[in-house]
């Protein structure tokens, strides 16, 4: 098995350094009429590229984010058009490389925390609009910090050997058999939406798998469980209005959801200024993924003397906006009796919330979103255990217990 990975290691390297850069006059590039900056900012918010490309309290697409990884931390580079630290001399060409294969102007590979096995999706036209945007932004002089990477994750060799076995640049095909609301909300969620980048499984290489499409995982490094959306039980939309799924994407509530913790960052870069057709034509796609259900939960025994604790701690630090019975109270509390995020397999979610509190996104369509307090400096781990235990088996809830040591375990991850 070794000698399979030396030689696949040898073959990745030689095909990495016998790479052709693509000629700017060989690139089929979209019409200079068709490349529209005002496009390309719009493509930007479905691509969410602010989020990751903006540090904390720095200027706007300059870089310097870390992305935390388990192999070590990502920071995202400035987009900016500074000659020097950024983009200035990209061509267009150099961008669409970048974009459909993962590849610097100078050739390097790219690591995938930068999304580029959903951008190789993304038309030829799209990639030029962005750029033009991109070109347009203000200069900042900031250079990019190097990655701190684990060895071997450091190396590029190790990135060619991942992208031999794990991507293969490849254009969006539309499917001849859906209409083109369903192929274009496709598109948005394969390519610039990105949306199994949290939506989906990921091995222990850090590859997403597509055995079933969306079906949920967890984020690495940030502790929030990315729920199914092939799944009714968890995300899934097939069993609801179109209408409530374009909704939730707007403005980051509806009567029975909010979107809270890297969900609600999405929807306040990104969805809520998707238009309406694009809202429906992902909304429509969502809604048409075949269902997966994973196996329902089995129900552990609960333990008395914890749901008689978590009884008494939620009477006194939930019941007055949750219920007494966990019926809510619309529209600011949502009920907690059959909730998706409090019944689903996984507790991340609900522990999160309790911990460090939810926060709907303010969007322009919910301008002032209810919050809910965090107790995690209130409340201990066993008392937190407690609560959601009793959350998750009561009102009809059936779910299994959560231990103190769930607890401290995502109490230490990124709030």
């Amino acid at each position: 098995s070794m000698l399979v990975l030396l030689l696949a290691a040898a073959t990745a390297w030689v095909a990495w350094r016998n790479l052709q850069v693509e000629d700017e006059t060989s690139a089929s590039s979209a019409p200079a009429a068709a490349i529209s900056v005002e496009r390309g900012a719009y493509l930007a918010r479905i691509g969410n590229c602010a989020t990751c490309h903006t540090a904390r309290g720095g200027a706007a697409y300059a870089g310097g984010r870390g992305i935390a990884t388990p192999f070590g931390t990502v920071y995202a580079g400035n987009l900016t058009p500074d000659p020097e630290t950024g983009l200035g001399r990209w061509s267009a060409s150099d961008f669409w490389r970048a974009l459909h294969d993962g590849r610097s102007r100078e050739g390097r590979l790219l690591y995938p925390a930068f999304p580029y096995p959903d951008f190789t999706h993304v038309t030829r036209q799209d990639s030029d609009a962005l750029f033009a945007y991109l070109r347009s932004i203000p200069v900042v002089r900031q250079p990019n910090r190097p990655h701190d990477l684990r060895f071997p994750y450091d190396l590029q060799v190790s990135l060619a050997v991942w992208r031999a076995l794990f991507f293969t640049p490849q254009d969006f095909y539309t499917d001849p058999t859906k209409p083109a609301e369903w192929n274009r909300g496709a598109y948005l969620a394969r390519g610039l939406g990105h949306c199994d980048a949290c939506h989906a499984p990921r091995n222990v290489f850090g590859a997403t798998s597509t055995d079933v499409e969306l079906s949920g995982g967890l984020i690495p490094m940030q502790g929030w469980y990315a729920p199914s959306l092939a799944s009714p039980r968890e995300a899934g939309t097939q069993d609801q209005p179109i209408e409530e799924t374009m909704r939730l994407l707007k403005t980051g509530h509806t009567d029975r959801v909010a979107a809270m913790g890297p969900m609600a960052e999405v929807v306040f870069g990104s969805t809520q200024y998707l238009d309406d057709a694009d809202l429906r034509a992902l909304a429509t796609f969502l809604k048409d993924i075949p269902q997966h259900a994973p196996p329902a939960p089995q129900p552990l025994k609960l333990r008395l003397d914890v749901m008689e604790v978590g009884g008494k701690l939620y009477e006194s630090h939930c019941s007055d906006c949750h219920g007494k019975h966990g019926e809510g109270g619309a529209p600011a509390y949502p009920p907690l009796a059959g909730h998706r995020a409090a019944t689903m397999a996984s507790p991340a979610n609900l522990v999160k919330v309790i911990l460090h509190g939810g926060f709907a996104p303010t969007t322009a369509g919910n301008p002032r979103p209810y919050g809910m307090p965090p107790f995690g400096q209130a409340l201990n781990d066993e008392q937190i255990a407690a609560i959601a235990t009793y959350v998750r088996g009561s009102w009809g809830n059936a779910s299994p217990g959560v231990t103190p040591l769930d607890v401290d375990r995502l109490r230490q991850e990124a709030p």
